[in-house]
C-alpha cells in the first residue's frame, strides 16, 4: 500500500516542472488555535441567532403561531392564549444569544484543549506528515 504522499512523489517524478515537499506539523501555537476558534465560534454564534431571528419570521409571517394559539384554545378552552406571549421574538432572541454566548466559550475551550492534547500527542507520534506539491 502507497500512501497519498508517495503517490504525489510518482506523479511528480513524471513532470519535470513540479516539486513536491513534505513536511510535518509538529507544533500548534495555543494562542493561535484558541484565537481561531474564537473567531469561528462568534462567526458560528452571529449565524445560530440570524438563523433564530429568520426562522421565528418565518412561522410569524405564515400565522403558524395563530394556528397554533387557536389550536391550544380549541384543546384546553382558554382562548385568551397567545403561543407569541411564551415565544416572543424578544424571548426566542434572547434564548439565541444565551446559547451563542455559551457556544463561544465552549468552542474556544475545545479549540484549546484539542491543542494541547495535538501537541502532547506529537511527542508520540512524531507529528503529521503533510505533503505540498509546487505545480
Amino acid at each position: 500500500m502507497s500512501s497519498v504522499a508517495d503517490k504525489l512523489a510518482r506523479k511528480s517524478s513524471k513532470s519535470p516542472a513540479t516539486k513536491q515537499v513534505r513536511l510535518k506539523l509538529v507544533y500548534v501555537d495555543f494562542w493561535s488555535a484558541v484565537k481561531l476558534s474564537f473567531l469561528i465560534m462568534v462567526a458560528l454564534g452571529i449565524v445560530l441567532i440570524v438563523g433564530a431571528f429568520l426562522v421565528w419570521m418565518v412561522l410569524a409571517q405564515t400565522q403558524i403561531f395563530d394556528t397554533l394559539s387557536g389550536l391550544y384554545g380549541e384543546i384546553s378552552g382558554d382562548t385568551s392564549f397567545k403561543i407569541t406571549d411564551v415565544f416572543g421574538l424578544g424571548q426566542v432572541l434572547g434564548i439565541a444569544l444565551v446559547i451563542a454566548i455559551l457556544n463561544i466559550i465552549v468552542g474556544t475551550v475545545l479549540g484549546a484543549i484539542g491543542t494541547v492534547l495535538y501537541n502532547l500527542s506529537v511527542r508520540i507520534t512524531g507529528g503529521v506528515l503533510v505533503g505540498f506539491t509546487n505545480q
